[in-house]
């Protein structure tokens, strides 16, 4: 179902770099490194302590949704209007009775399917964002044929292994309805991995339903085939919106990411030990929900968190803080025994500048290194996410492709220990010539597809180009050269008469 087509690319260089991008890409990253521990046991379980403080003495809100409340009232939570408090350690059993600490999301082409946990890293684009940004164009609302000209970009990508979700929100469509088109774009133009809807719990079951169509009813019950992003209501809150579509994706057993969204300082506390207490007693009481909901259905520990600007009450990225935050994050869901989900390229540039490569970079590096399992954001996020940029994208992915580089680890095996080339060469001399510098010289060392390594006079030869204008080259040729992935005529022909139907079914609709 899933081999790609064979048709034409463009000419054989279009083919042929078609070929090394989509044919190379790998469903995760296997981790071959240690993770970096900020806190040792004794610190992380004073959070975890705090953490259960806060769930049993404080409690959080779960707005408007009078199911959840009567699950968490049966499974022995005190209950008070829409107040919730928790018994000490309530949580933390019923998620560890059931919660899976890994899980394979299946892709419509099996060999695209990932493994989201462990220690794996699996990277998704940037989400979310009401604009885009190009060199051409400048910055302007996203459309469709934006999020599509996404979706294939990361499809095309290897170092992304999964398609994301709301990569962009195409604002020509009306917003009850387009959840159809991005779904079916996901579907259509990629094989990957990918998120479903979640600004409804209609919309969330709209997604279930069309997965139903492309792997089947019984094949989706008893398999995950979405990963779909739970924002908490920061601080201490879910609402309605969120606990809908989480409800519908347990229900079928599609994983869900509970990721407390926070600005420490506005939404959580100033400092980095009391914003991770918070972070981790919304997770638990998210991550619960979802196994009093369908036990067993997978669900990942995520976080978003960056600082507020004490001076401007803007946000901030690439900053120490939320490093830190994530760090011990990382360590809580090891220590709780489920996946972990954090950012990204995250940057509050409005433009793909030196601000925006070196906040990304401090971002992507903490989250290799603390130990994500599930990397969302992790290309073409600008702007503090208002903004995904075409050239940012393609940066960041150039960032991803080194972070699978990074995690391998040291390879010390006979050629590697490389005795032979220091006999061969001895002191004094180099080892260009050698033999086995010839031998490895292809694979030696990562190869940036954006940096400019030549001389100033080989550069200024070339055009001068700089790594935007040399992006904005690159994202250009990879659409030209872009060849979808098969995708049998009946089942698109049923997907869109599934969306004709449920949109002619109703109005539209701004909300």
């Amino acid at each position: 179902m899933a081999r790609r087509s064979q048709g034409r690319t463009g000419g054989r260089s279009g083919r042929a770099a078609t070929r090394r991008t989509v044919e190379s890409i790998k469903p995760f990253i296997e981790r071959k490194i240690p993770f970096y521990e900020l806190l040792d046991d004794d610190g992380l379980a004073l959070i975890e302590r705090n953490a259960d403080r806060v769930l049993e003495e404080i409690g959080l809100d779960f707005k408007d949704f009078p199911s959840a409340l009567a699950l968490f009232k049966e499974a022995g939570a005190d209950v008070d209007g829409e107040r919730v408090r928790f018994p000490r350690g309530m949580c933390r059993e019923i998620i560890r009775a059931s919660a899976p600490a890994e899980y394979v999301q299946h892709a419509r082409n099996p060999d695209r399917s990932t493994i989201i946990g462990g220690k794996r890293l699996v990277l998704a684009p940037a989400y979310g964002s009401p604009f885009v940004r190009d060199l051409d164009s400048g910055r302007r609302y996203a459309t469709l044929r934006d999020f599509e000209n996404f979706v294939k970009l990361a499809y095309m990508s290897p170092g992304l292994h999964h398609s994301g979700g709301t990569v962009c929100e195409p604002v020509d469509v009306p917003v009850n309805k387009r959840h159809f088109d991005m779904v079916y774009s996901h579907i259509k133009y990629s094989d990957k991995p990918f998120m479903g809807s979640v600004t409804s719990a209609e919309r969330a079951q709209d997604s279930v339903d069309m997965c139903k169509l492309v792997f089947g009813e019984s094949f989706l019950d008893q398999n995950t085939v979405m990963t779909s992003l739970i924002n908490v209501n920061s601080p201490l809150t879910f609402d309605a919106t969120m606990l809908g579509a989480a409800t519908v994706y347990a229900q079928h057993n599609q994983a869900t990411l509970i990721s407390p969204f926070i600005l420490a300082g506005a939404m959580s506390p100033v400092t980095v030990a009391g914003t991770v207490t918070q972070v981790l007693a919304e997770a638990l009481a998210g991550m619960a929900y979802i196994q009093l909901v369908r036990p067993g259905a997978p669900v990942i520990f995520g976080t978003f968190a960056a600082a507020v600007s004490m001076q401007s009450g803007a946000p901030t990225f690439g900053t120490p803080e939320p490093s830190k935050i994530m760090y011990l994050a990382a360590a809580l869901a090891r220590r709780l025994g489920v996946p972990f989900r954090s950012g990204g390229g995250l940057c509050g540039s409005k433009i793909p500048d030196a601000q925006a490569a070196y906040e990304s970079a401090n971002t992507l590096q903490t989250a290799a290194l603390c130990g994500v399992n599930f990397m969302l954001h992790a290309a073409g996020w600008l702007e503090g996410g208002l903004s995904v940029g075409y050239e940012k994208f393609v940066m960041d992915v150039d960032q991803a492709n080194m972070l699978d580089i990074l995690l391998q680890g040291i390879d010390l095996s006979e050629n590697a220990q490389a005795i032979d080339a220091l006999e061969e060469v001895g002191p004094g001399s180099h080892f260009l010539g050698a033999a086995h510098t010839q031998a490895n010289f292809e694979t030696a060392f990562y190869r940036s597809t954006i940096a400019d390594n030549n001389s100033f006079e080989q550069w200024e030869q070339d055009g001068a180009k700089t790594a935007e204008v040399r992006a904005n080259e690159q994202w250009k040729q990879m659409l030209e050269s872009y060849v979808p992935p098969a995708l049998d005529q009946g089942l698109d022909e049923a997907l869109q008469a599934f969306m004709h139907e449920r949109k002619s079914s109703f109005e539209d609709r701004d909300y």
